[in-house]
């Protein structure tokens, strides 16, 4: 499950993320504790617990004392928010550049985006 190319804590809380995106976990959904996470994975507790406090901080869960860890409601469109402005600073703005340098007209690239995402009419 886990790479080398980032900090194993982060990665924990980027799959969560993308539970959360993908509807896997809702809002007011528990998450394992850090415990069962660790004993899962086979990793150390403070890791789990690393990440969890970093989803805390972003708005993505919330612990109930004595109960748990669960999906902060709002997270989904809180993350899809993050991610979008993501996108746009590191994908979409790069990709602009390098139309202009080339000089594709923007139609030519819409019209690609168009046949990559049949269906989407908005």
């Amino acid at each position: 499950m886990f790479d080398d190319r980032s900090p194993i804590y982060r990665q924990i809380a980027d799959q969560i993320k993308d539970d959360v995106l993908r509807g896997v976990l809702s809002a007011d959904d528990q998450v394992m504790s850090t415990n069962q996470y660790a004993a899962c994975y086979r990793i150390n507790p403070a890791t789990a617990a690393k990440a969890f406090a970093q989803l805390v901080d972003e708005g993505v869960l919330y612990k109930r004392r004595g109960v748990g860890m669960f999906v902060h409601a709002g997270a989904r469109e809180r993350i899809r928010g993050d991610r979008r402005e993501r996108f746009f600073a590191e994908v979409l703005e790069p990709m602009a550049d390098e139309v202009r340098a080339l000089g594709i007209p923007v139609a030519d690239v819409v019209a690609r985006l168009q046949q990559l995402i049949p269906g989407d009419s908005r």
